[in-house]
């Protein structure tokens, strides 16, 4: 359950398939909208060869990713990805090399042995972004991103820099909101604690580029919270002022919200297939939970077209979220009367807000009776383990695949100064059933397989049709 942050993309968590989107994790795209024209070389800045990395776990990595991925060749992803552990999909990659036309090497920012931090441009825009890549060793060898966040077109890292005033601001600013704002005030003072502990002791003092600061005390705010919805972000572009009343979330602005929907319908409200399979099975993916008001329409025709299958499946394997509202719309398909889904309790007015299924919706009912079978993997997140856990709980769902991410909790965006600002969760999922939620531990499948065999899985379940 996401909110109000990056109102573009961030409703993706981290999915979307925007580099120019203010954060971004090289992770399965949503959708692939049109490549964006090409730009002339000379108006790009100048790039260096990969062979130019230096040599290290860390580096060879980054080497073998960058190769792997601007080859655009499945094959080639496909054995970076086995080779290195990597919970990143092909087909998401490539829809991700089809939109960026791949990334030019500007510069090896910071090299250790298992980490390394690097600037890149696309090479079908001027858009850069900063990068870094970890590299765990164990019995075999895994790797963490690489995560990258744009910063704009043409931007050169030395604009990014940070000095040591800057990063005591963060701190102490991040504290305050999370001290305000975040839905547990002890863990919050810890945080805070923490933060500043290692400030004191020059953790901080090598993190001088402000997406990698920004990622840092991302790491370790996420150490003592646990929380994978807490994120401190960086914006090369200068962020609008806060808002005079902080309790607010700030609304979009006329352009803002036409941006937004321009972006919705260029990745189709995040649908991607709708299919009527072999044997009258219905099957549905998606890789969000959008806005649920504009969305609506897409809603309604593809959960129409799989009305009359005999069972449904759900594929969330690629969804990062979303929308309570749009995980109650979609869940109000599946259901012949109204419904209890989800509680959702706020820490700023201690009031309790409910999600039920909808009395009235456009087009036509899958029902209540039909079977259901939703489809995980690890990384499917948020709103999609809200759905996951509402329809379990319910027993209205066979989840087939992986354990889920484990974030429960709702985030909304606070600025902390001109370029940087704190994603913090607010509230907590209460299920009217368990009450409790998936924070932490994620939602468990009825039927545990790996999600590239959770669709023959299901498949399976399902049988043959009657005779």
């Amino acid at each position: 359950m996401l909110a109000n942050h990056s109102r573009v993309c961030a409703f993706m968590a981290g999915v979307c398939a925007a580099i120019s989107a203010a954060t971004l994790h090289a992770q399965s795209p949503v959708a692939t909208p049109p490549a964006a024209p090409t730009v002339p070389a000379s108006s790009k800045l100048p790039a260096i060869p990969t062979s130019a990395i230096p040599k290290s776990p860390a580096g060879d990595a980054l080497r073998e990713w960058l190769d792997a991925f601007n080859s655009g060749d499945s094959t080639r992803i496909a054995s970076f990805l086995r080779t290195y552990r990597s919970d990143d999909r092909v087909q998401g990659l490539l829809g991700f090399r089809r939109m960026t036309g791949g990334f030019n090497l500007v510069s090896v920012v910071r090299s250790e042995p298992r980490r390394i931090a690097f600037f890149v441009q696309e090479r079908n825009s001027p858009t850069t972004a900063v990068g870094e890549l970890d590299l765990a060793l164990g019995d075999s060898v895994g790797i963490v991103g690489p995560d990258l966040q744009a910063v704009g077109p043409n931007v050169p890292v030395t604009a990014l820099h940070i000095d040591a005033s800057a990063r005591k601001r963060v701190i102490d600013r991040a504290a305050a909101l999370l001290d305000s704002f975040y839905v547990f005030p002890d863990v919050a003072k810890r945080m805070g604690d923490s933060a500043r502990v290692r400030l004191a002791r020059g953790t901080y003092d090598a993190y001088d580029v402000g997406p990698l600061f920004a990622r840092r005390l991302t790491d370790d705010l996420r150490a003592v919270s646990h929380d994978k919805h807490l994120a401190v972000r960086y914006s090369g572009r200068a962020l609008p002022p806060p808002p005079a009343n902080v309790g607010k979330p700030p609304q979009p602005s006329a352009e803002e919200t036409a941006e937004e929907h321009r972006f919705l319908d260029g990745v189709n409200c995040g649908f991607d297939k709708v299919e009527r399979m072999d044997g009258n099975i219905g099957y549905l993916k998606f890789g969000a939970f959008a806005d649920a008001d504009y969305c609506a329409p897409t809603v309604a025709a593809a959960m129409t077209f799989v009305a009359n299958t005999r069972a449904l499946i759900v594929d969330l394997r690629e969804n990062g979220g979303g929308q309570p509202k749009m995980v109650a719309l979609i869940a109000s398909y599946l259901f012949d009367r109204r419904t209890h889904l989800n509680d959702l309790w706020t820490r700023s007015t201690d009031s309790t807000a409910e999600f039920w299924t909808l009395d009235s919706i456009a087009g036509k009912r899958f029902g209540g009776t039909k079977p259901v079978y939703v489809l995980t993997s690890s990384n499917t997140f948020s709103g999609a383990e809200e759905f996951t856990y509402d329809l379990k709980s319910l027993k209205r769902a066979t989840i087939v695949g992986e354990t889920t991410g484990g974030g429960a909790h709702p985030v909304r965006n606070r600025p902390i100064d001109e370029h940087f600002s704190i994603g913090v969760p607010f509230a907590r999922a209460i299920n009217p059933i368990t009450k409790t939620n998936w924070e932490g531990v994620g939602v468990a499948p009825d039927r545990k397989v790996s999600a590239a065999d959770a669709l023959a899985t299901a498949l399976k379940l399902i049988g043959d049709p009657p005779r």
